[in-house]
């Protein structure tokens, strides 16, 4: 049973933070800070890079929402200004930049998919191009001023691109110093991240301090792998599990994941008692999993029905009886079918699994992308039917 976090001590309250981070900047700081008697202002940032929210996303969204639950103010602070700059974070080449209009169209997706998982009562939306669009030439000039070249290389992907000979672009040294400027200009008492973010929240403390306001806590997550279990989640890797896919996707991806990353998985995004996980056995454990995840982000009992549905096509090698139909005209074409129903997110999606041999009709597998449509299921990849008439 959870305590209200007006019957919780300061140090209770450090201690329920503290759960499913790496590493926190510091705990002396975040205990002095909740001993001020007000709400904080908790900072994160995300740049709208891509239009769908992953379970990696929720390991940062599902601790900004405890933030709210204990009282406080969360800014979720969308970087439209800082993507068309690139985070080089991790990256060992030249980030490509992005157009306005997909800024502008992923973070209005972002906007939708948050509120998922944070009490949109609570919640501030913030664009960082309101206030970075505002600083004058003079003004970024003096913000370079807070960081060196040194500081700069001295960072491993920076160092290791350097030291190859790749190219680093003087926007993405000027990077960090404008995230750093958000929590100048928000007034941040605490900024959530990755931990492989740690440089550029630090820059956020270094930033306030010259600015003259108090340093912002650092508080960071651990990055959550995919379904390969080797990288972490990633839609651009192909081994994200999206918030905002099917139940049947969601659920059917959960259970491709290994029994090991499965514990991670159960540690990171539930608050189920890891003890009693590891006494189940692991098939059914996942089984539990998957429900638990599908019913986060979709409507109530759709875990049970993914469930169902997943059990008839796996366990018993059944095509399911309630999938989607399309009527055809004969002058249609495969690929656009399936991007008009949703079952794959572009051309080249779909043609990549036809190269793999993973697009099928009635058992029957689909190698040219202008087969000739006929009546029957269509089966593609492992969990995705279509039903032609």
């Amino acid at each position: 049973m959870s305590v209200p976090a007006h019957f919780m001590s300061i140090q209770e309250t450090v201690q329920k933070i503290t759960r499913g981070t790496t590493e926190i900047i510091s705990t002396d700081d975040l205990a002095k800070k909740l001993a001020l008697g007000r709400p904080l202002i908790i900072k994160a940032g995300f740049d709208p890079t891509a239009p769908d929210i992953h379970l990696g996303h929720v390991v940062l969204l599902k601790k900004m929402r405890q933030f709210q639950d204990l009282g406080h103010r969360v800014v979720f602070l969308i970087g439209d200004f800082t993507a068309q700059v690139g985070d080089p974070t991790g990256r060992n080449e030249l980030r490509k930049t992005m157009s306005l209009q997909e800024i502008k169209q992923n973070a209005k997706t972002y906007k939708v998919q948050v509120f998922k998982i944070l009490d949109p009562k609570k919640t501030q939306v913030a664009f960082n191009s309101y206030w970075l669009n505002r600083l004058r030439p003079q003004d970024l000039l003096e913000l370079t001023a807070h960081l060196t070249v040194a500081q700069t290389l001295a960072r491993a992907d920076f160092k290791k691109r350097f030291d190859s000979g790749r190219e680093i672009s003087l926007l993405e040294f000027i990077y960090p110093l404008l995230q750093g400027y958000d929590s100048v200009h928000l007034k941040a008492d605490v900024e959530l991240g990755g931990n492989d973010q740690k440089f550029n929240l630090l820059m956020g403390r270094q930033l306030q301090e010259s600015y003259g306001q108090a340093p912002q806590v650092v508080v960071m997550t651990p990055l959550l792998e995919g379904t390969d279990g080797v990288q972490k989640m990633s839609k651009s890797l192909g081994n994200a599990i999206g918030i905002n896919e099917s139940p049947n996707e969601i659920f059917g991806k959960v259970m491709s994941i290994s029994d090991e990353l499965m514990i991670r998985y159960y540690e990171l995004l539930t608050q189920v008692d890891l003890n009693a996980v590891k006494k189940m056995h692991p098939k059914e454990a996942k089984l539990q999993l998957a429900v638990m995840i599908v019913d986060m982000f979709c409507l109530p009992g759709e875990g049970s029905k993914a469930h169902r549905y997943f059990e008839q096509t796996f366990s018993q090698h059944q095509t399911p009886q309630d999938i989607a139909q399309f009527k055809f005209k004969q002058d249609q074409k495969l690929l656009d079918i399936l991007m008009s129903e949703n079952i794959v997110a572009s051309k080249n999606e779909g043609r990549r699994l036809l190269k793999e041999g993973a697009i099928m009709h009635e058992g029957v597998v689909i190698s040219n992308e202008n087969w000739s449509l006929k009546a029957g299921v269509l089966k593609v990849g492992k969990r995705r039917f279509l039903r032609l008439s």
